[in-house]
């Protein structure tokens, strides 16, 4: 799709970063060198190449050069903790590591061959741009990929034992774009806004966009809400994809209208948006809002609702129909029996998108794919129209500000205090982060801590995004008859004191 465009257009702009306008014919350029570099570093097709860094050029010239190698691309997120990227290294074994220079005391590098980008590496041959300029004008060897093979390796889970790592085939990569430009209508003159991480949502909208000639917006490597509102007017932006809770932080910072005549599509996923919530975003930005479901299993256009459909009242509550090329289905999860229209049940679906299964994980990959359904572990319902309604997620799995929070990753980091002797994770509605991590603890006798320091130790562990909001200090935990802790009434229990008192931040 790449190179069909610079073929096409190679003088058209393809990036347009902070520092750098880059061409199409330029961009192939580069990642054919780069590419040529990482089939010298391993010529073994489909060897895995993990990448840690923020949002940079080079970052996406690693990400698209690592496809025009054959390779498979293991992102790896800087803001997650130390423990869950040593987890998704080991899990994954890349042969390949490509570090920004921030990230070298993320993780432990743990790959045969390490090139160093935005601006690390000391030798010339051990750096990105040093590998691009050394086989500059040289093209890579083509392997013939199927679409059953690997693009990705996207992690679901970190610090608790070993991570979930979900193989995504080429065919996902290819249908997820496909849906893209179908649904959003991509045109040559869309700029896109990566606002988010490369490493999560925001890489599904890099083919799609490079596919039909448009741009590519790069900002600062991280962007605050103010930089996104600035973007937006300075660089004409039409699309962009982020996460609630930015929305919400960008109306503050705004505080009243605003014109952004250049914006099409603003797109929040990742977590739900109330309605109200929804309607004061048109109001700031216009009728541009849009939405989308989907999970790393069956990565973002599983389904998609349309900034025209966004406008029906009756549908803000809904994530969409399913996307071009996919099909959802309500499945009683007993009898595994589709649904009719405005039943209940949990959320199945077919079609290009799904993952091929769990890396080194038959069991778990048995328990969600069966036949032709991929099981998502989420409760919904579809209207007579195919409009999908997302009820409650089967899974424990919490999203908060975009993230998924696995409560069994969070309650491992958290008995890892001395002082702690059994805890429970769970999540709670919230405004700003769609979800907040909530956990309820049990102290060892004779210790003594308070919930501010027993969160500011969790967010060492996994990070502030992962740490709970709130910890309730409890002298037991409710239990089965069989002694098991039943989550569901921790979570019953505070959220009866929710409404006496604000939650520690």
């Amino acid at each position: 799709m790449f190179y069909a465009a610079a073929r096409l257009s190679p003088d058209a702009v393809a990036i347009d970063g902070p520092d750098t306008i880059l061409s199409y014919g330029e961009l192939a350029k580069r990642v054919d060198a780069l590419a040529c570099g990482l089939q010298d570093l391993d010529s073994n097709p489909q060897s895995r190449v993990g990448i840690c860094g923020y949002n940079s050029l080079e970052h996406l010239i690693a990400l698209l050069a690592t496809m025009a190698a054959g390779k498979v691309w293991v992102p790896l997120n800087p803001r997650d903790s130390r423990d869950e990227l040593d987890a998704k290294l080991d899990a994954a074994k890349p042969s390949i590591l490509i570090l920004d220079e921030d990230c070298e005391d993320k993780l432990t590098p743990a790959a045969p061959n390490i090139l160093y980008g935005w601006g690390g590496g000391g030798e010339e041959t051990d750096s990105l741009n040093g590998t691009i300029l050394r086989h500059y004008n040289k093209s890579p060897k083509r392997v013939n990929l199927i679409a059953e093979d690997t693009q990705a390796i996207k992690f679901t889970g970190g610090s608790s034992g070993k991570p979930k790592g979900v193989l995504q085939p080429y065919r996902a990569w290819v249908t997820g774009a496909a849906c893209m430009i179908h649904e959003l209508g991509l045109r040559p003159p869309d700029r896109y806004l990566l606002a988010a991480p490369i490493t999560h949502g925001t890489s599904c909208y890099v083919t799609p966009t490079l596919a039909v000639g448009g741009t590519l917006v790069l900002g600062k490597r991280t962007m605050r809400p103010t930089d996104i509102i600035e973007a937006f007017s300075e660089k004409k932006i039409s699309t962009t994809f982020i996460p609630p809770t930015v929305i919400y932080m960008m109306l503050a910072e705004i505080g009243g209208s605003a014109s952004f005549p250049h914006l099409k599509r603003l797109i929040y996923g990742g977590a739900p948006m109330p309605p109200e919530k929804i309607r004061e975003t048109r109001s700031v930005f216009g009728d541009v809002v849009a939405t989308n479901y989907g999970q790393t299993e069956a990565p973002q256009v599983v389904t998609f609702l349309s900034p025209r459909e966004m406008v029906d009242e009756g549908l803000l509550a809904s994530v969409g129909r399913a996307s071009f090329l996919t099909r959802v289905e309500i499945m009683d999860p007993d009898s595994q029996k589709i649904m009719p229209a405005g039943e209940d049940g949990e959320i199945v679906l077919s079609g290009g998108l799904t993952m091929t299964g769990y890396l080194d994980m038959p069991e778990a990959t048995a328990e969600v794919m069966h036949g032709e359904w991929l099981r998502t572990g989420d409760l919904g319902a579809l209207d007579d129209r195919g409009y999908l309604y997302i009820k409650d997620r089967l899974r424990d799995v919490i999203i908060s500000g975009g993230f998924n929070v696995y409560p069994s990753d969070i309650e491992a980091a958290l008995v890892k205090h001395p002082a702690v002797n059994e805890c429970v994770v769970f999540g709670v509605k919230d405004q700003k982060w769609g979800e907040a991590v909530h956990a309820a603890v049990v102290l060892r006798k004779g210790t003594n801590l308070s919930a501010s320091e027993l969160i500011s130790f969790t967010k060492e562990a996994v990070g502030s995004v992962k740490a709970p909001k709130q910890i309730r200090i409890l002298d037991d935990l409710p239990r089965s008859s069989v002694g098991k802790v039943v989550r569901r009434l921790v979570k019953e229990d505070a959220l009866r004191e929710l409404s006496n008192c604000e939650p520690l931040r």
